[in-house]
């Protein structure tokens, strides 16, 4: 019996993790095959591999959407293919890796230290990494600048006459402080993620200029990818003796790596992405109820075309980065064209009980919770059983919602916690229309699927 150790991990560390860990853990019993899954999740690492269960394996697999610290495996077979490939079909993961069907995909961890640049290549990985990092300083600033607003709209300006020290203290903490800190946090993740620690200095200093200058999200992303590749540029090319190799990170990397990086900065992108940036913030501030409509459907569609996978990534990362900018109608819309497809489901299998499976039905009762708390993985079982059907269906679906959202210019402060964050004041703008177009797009998921899926069960 082959033995396989494993590592599930994504940017978020929540759905698609524990959905690789259940798929391949259930699929390695249907086979026979022994495995151990350590999930990478939001918390720590969890079913660690001991190293008694590295020794003993035959082959290590990595499932990651996200950098994954492969030291600990010198020696070992390992393999490592998407999480979303295993989520799909980890049956035909684990076959591939039995049977070997594709050696070419299997390589020493020692060999892999010489490849360690090919690992680090795909700037979608990297822009994640960055994204994710930011996320919390998103929530918390968002969420404690709608507490400020609970005491009154204004009641966070000193030069108010409403003003409230509990109310500014809020504000500063959540609007000064943690939104203010998102775009340098964003490029120190990008830039951490292409050159490790050594990038997160000069992926900083980037953001900051970025920040300064004005060219907000747009210059994030740019600045923290050119740190990270001038930085691991530098680690590599810079040679001192012996004696005084000490001093590579600690002085000389980061003296060149944040002025070379600064100086592009100020002197050669900054101005032309700000200039971007306030376009993109005029037209978006622009759209009339027709084109918000149109832009909000197209959000929703992407958001649903591949639940969670990366063109669902670009469109709420996009969203994210117009929050800097103070434009928070495209992320409300996001985030409720991301709920929508496993709500719609989960209303599906109860209206529809004769159109899926006893398993399907049952995973339709977590669809609620995971629909509810913006985790738009939720649908992923049903739209691989049965994707001609199931996939328009959510598209349609999250269209309606997001186009009825931006359309109403329903707003949100914070990026995530689905319906859970509405109960708290002025996180949601125009709550009621927000909540039509959830409703609405459940809806219209629900019919589409059940108007479209053919296979009859009894």
């Amino acid at each position: 019996m082959k033995k396989i150790v494993a590592i599930s991990a994504c940017p978020t560390g929540v759905a698609h993790t524990y959905m690789a860990a259940e798929a391949l853990e259930k699929s390695a019993k249907e086979l026979g095959v022994q495995i151990k899954v350590e999930t990478q999740g939001a918390s720590s690492p969890e079913n660690v591999l001991t190293a008694k269960d590295i020794e003993e394996a035959d082959v290590v697999l990595i499932a990651a959407a996200k950098k994954v610290d492969l030291s600990r495996f010198e020696g070992k077979n390992l393999v490592e293919v998407p999480i979303s490939k295993v989520v799909r079909d980890a049956k035909k993961v684990l076959n591939e890796v039995i049977e070997a069907k594709d050696v070419s995909v299997f390589q020493l961890a020692a060999e892999q230290k010489e490849k360690k640049k090919a690992q680090q290549v795909g700037i979608y990985k990297h822009l994640m990494t960055g994204v994710y990092t930011m996320l919390p300083f998103v929530i918390a600033g968002g969420i404690l600048i709608a507490l400020s607003f609970a005491f009154g709209i204004h009641a966070g300006d000193p030069k108010d006459p409403s003003y409230n020290v509990i109310a500014g203290a809020f504000s500063t903490i959540g609007g000064d402080v943690a939104f203010g800190l998102m775009v340098p946090v964003l490029a120190a993740g990008i830039s951490y993620s292409i050159a490790g620690k050594e990038g997160i200095v000069s992926g900083m200093v980037a953001g900051m200029l970025a920040k300064i200058l004005g060219a907000g999200f747009l210059g994030g992303l740019v600045g923290g990818l050119l740190a990270g590749y001038l930085t691991a540029f530098l680690i590599e090319k810079v040679k001192l003796p012996k004696s005084v190799a000490s001093l590579k990170t600690l002085i000389v990397v980061p003296i060149l790596s944040v002025g070379i990086t600064g100086f592009v900065m100020v002197f050669i992108i900054g101005t032309p992405i700000k200039y971007c940036l306030n376009s993109l913030t005029y037209f978006l501030n622009g759209l009339g109820t027709t084109n918000g409509l149109l832009f909000g459907a197209l959000c929703g569609i992407l958001m649903a075309s591949d639940m969670g996978g990366p063109l669902n990534k670009a469109i709420s990362t996009f969203c994210i980065g117009l929050m800097s900018a103070g434009v928070y109608a495209p992320i409300a819309a996001c985030m409720a064209a991301g709920m929508t497809p496993p709500l719609g489901l989960a209303l599906a299998t109860i209206i529809f009980k004769n159109k899926f499976t006893e398993e399907e039905r049952e995973a339709g009762k977590s669809c609620w919770v995971l629909g509810l708390s913006y985790i738009t993985e939720g649908a992923i079982p049903f739209a691989v059983a049965d994707p001609i059907r199931v996939i328009p269906s959510l598209m349609i679906g999250s269209g309606v919602a997001g186009a009825i959202s931006l359309g109403a210019n329903c707003t949100s402060l914070a990026p995530h916690g689905g319906i859970w964050i509405a109960p708290i004041p002025n996180v949601i703008g125009n709550l009621p229309m927000y909540i039509v177009a959830l409703v609405a797009g459940t809806i219209v998921t629900c019919c589409s699927v059940g108007l479209l899926k053919k296979k009859k069960y009894n």
